[in-house]
């Protein structure tokens, strides 16, 4: 069910504790952690606790929890010092675009030059 933790689900995992992760901030609504696979100098993914398969999903569902993730990514952006060079945050929706973990997730990414259009 939406919204519930899925026994197969990495981030699901993550939230509760039972796979580790480098965790930068974690809030009632979010937890965001340092990608294993960074893509930039920073590079972390923001996750609702709530389950849901991707970003369209979760806005329909709890739109106010969505709004907390999109908050929550620029605040870590000001912590990680790359507000003021820019950054981007990054929604991967569906396997053609490149999603992997089927629980909805902000790519913060920032700490070089990003070029326009993505890769």
């Amino acid at each position: 069910m939406a919204g519930e933790p899925q026994a197969d689900c990495l981030f699901c995992k993550i939230v509760s504790g039972d796979v580790p992760a480098t965790v930068v901030r974690e809030t009632e609504t979010v937890v965001a952690f340092r990608d294993i696979n960074p893509q930039a100098p920073t590079h972390i993914l923001v996750i609702p606790r709530v389950h849901h398969p991707d970003a369209a999903s979760l806005a329909a569902a709890e739109p106010a929890i969505a709004a907390d993730l999109l908050r929550e990514a620029g605040e870590i952006a000001a912590a990680e010092k790359i507000d003021g060079s820019g950054y981007r945050i990054v929604f991967n929706t569906g396997s053609g675009a490149g999603q992997t973990v089927f629980h909805a997730h902000a790519h913060l990414l920032g700490g070089r030059g990003l070029q326009w259009p993505p890769g």
